[in-house]
């Protein structure tokens, strides 16, 4: 302000002395007067054109320099840009903390959308967009309920009690290969909505699964249970002869073995499912394991038939796998025991173990039973799928061998192969990765 007076008495001073001097006798008062109004109308005329610089400036969007000199509308323009630059520096810091918050959405897991007051969508992350098929060029703005046409969302919607999520199929969802998605509403700010998703299908496949397993659990050890507990009541109130009591004394053994049998199997899964890896650097004797195998099968064949099986097994001379010698001993005695349970006597079982061009191996189970129809194969490693459970029960299967064959493979870093038609008999294999296989002669030293 003081700049500004001083400027303004500056050019009327000036005005007036130059009049002075100038001014004709007798009028230099008049003139002197007249020029110091001049020289104000004059300062008040700069000052003003200053001024609309100032408010051009302002309008154009105070892009290019503006050079105003001191004073008022110096300092004002000063001003003015300095103001413009923090605001300019705090929106790029605020567009670049939006993009990481929205990168930090994107990177979610869960499908994230926002909602409007009028549910209309105004931004979602990629996983959002694969759960609902939305297409971020096609669908912003769009009202929710047209795209998502799922009745128990349009009443969740409507009823705005945001509690509790509700479940819903997914885009994909279909018979064959179900997705369920549990979406959350969260209102926030004024009437606007986030919407949270979540692919929940292997939660609920697990789930069912669990449920399943219970079931059949529980259906297995009644099964056995209630014919042991109706020998008993026939042991406790009949008089019976050496003869029959021993016949369902039997009959008692065999149902108690196979409940045995199926909690031996049951704490093998549970004991493959929950231990660590097995160790690449312990290595185990094929010869071993096959002279184990054989020596089971033949006890097997003679327990089950009265006219054994012609068991064929191919030895293999100083080989060796790396990995746990119970697991293996266990997933290739499941299968030939399969072979031996579904082949009729006298009829002819190979099993093999040979080396393979890559430097892995195969190990094989081939029978001539009665074969398996493909669209069972892709289940048979279910836990308790059996093609046909009446024979099943017959030969004493638990329904979990598969099970425990496929664990181990995995765990192995083996993949199991199954081949079958019916009527021509079935070769189950287990094929090894070359990191588990090496002779026994090439033992590398400790030197």
């Amino acid at each position: 302000m003081y700049w500004r007076f001083f400027t303004l008495v500056l050019c009327q001073a000036s005005a007036a002395g130059f009049a002075w001097l100038l001014a004709p006798k007798g009028q230099a008062l008049q003139w002197t007067l007249g020029m110091a109004l001049l020289g104000g109308y004059l300062w008040v005329v700069l000052d003003s054109v200053r001024g609309v610089r100032l408010l051009r400036w302002l309008r154009d969007g105070a892009v290019a320099d503006l050079a105003l000199g001191n004073g008022l509308w110096g300092e004002a323009s000063d001003r003015v840009r300095r103001m413009l630059r923090a605001s300019s520096r705090l929106t790029v810091e605020s567009e670049s903390r939006l993009k990481d918050f929205l990168a930090a959405l994107q990177a979610s897991p869960n499908g994230v959308v926002l909602l409007d007051a009028e549910a209309r969508i105004e931004w979602f992350n990629q996983t959002a967009a694969d759960h609902f098929g939305f297409d971020v060029r096609r669908d912003l703005l769009q009202h929710f309920g047209n795209l998502v046409r799922d009745p128990s969302f349009a009443a969740y919607l409507n009823q705005r009690d945001f509690l509790h999520g509700i479940n819903m199929p997914g885009r994909d969802s279909s018979n064959a290969k179900p997705v369920t998605l549990s979406v959350n509403l969260h209102a926030y700010g004024e009437g606007r909505l986030l919407l949270l998703s979540r692919d929940i299908t292997a939660v609920e496949q697990a789930e069912a699964m669990r449920r399943d397993f219970v079931a059949n659990v529980s259906h297995e050890i009644r099964t056995p249970l209630t014919v042991l507990a109706g020998f008993v009541e026939t042991l406790q109130t009949l008089p019976l002869d050496d003869q029959e009591r021993q016949r369902y004394l039997g009959l008692m053994s065999q149902q108690a073995t196979r409940m045995q049998t199926l909690v031996v199997d049951l704490l093998t899964l549970s004991r493959l499912e929950g231990s660590p890896l097995p160790s690449t650097h312990e290595w185990v004797s094929v010869d071993v394991l096959m002279q184990q195998c054989e020596q089971d099968a033949r006890d097997l064949s003679h327990l089950l038939l009265s006219e054994s099986h012609d068991l064929v097994f191919e030895r293999v001379q100083g080989c060796e796998i790396a990995g746990s010698a119970l697991e293996l001993h266990s997933a290739m005695s499941n299968l030939i025991g399969n072979a031996i349970r579904y082949t009729p006597a006298q009829r002819r079982i190979e099993v093999g173990f040979n080396a393979l061009a890559d430097g892995g191996a195969l190990f094989f189970v081939k029978d001539q039973g009665p074969g398996i129809a493909q669209e069972h194969i892709p289940r048979l490693t279910e836990r308790f799928y059996r093609v046909d459970r009446s024979r099943s029960r017959e030969t004493g299967g638990t329904g979990l061998g598969l099970a425990i064959v496929k664990h181990v493979a995995q765990r192995h870093g083996a993949e199991l192969t199954i081949e079958s038609q019916p009527g021509k008999g079935s070769t189950f294999s287990l094929t090894f990765p070359p990191q588990r296989v090496r002779s026994a002669l090439q033992v590398p030293s400790l030197h």
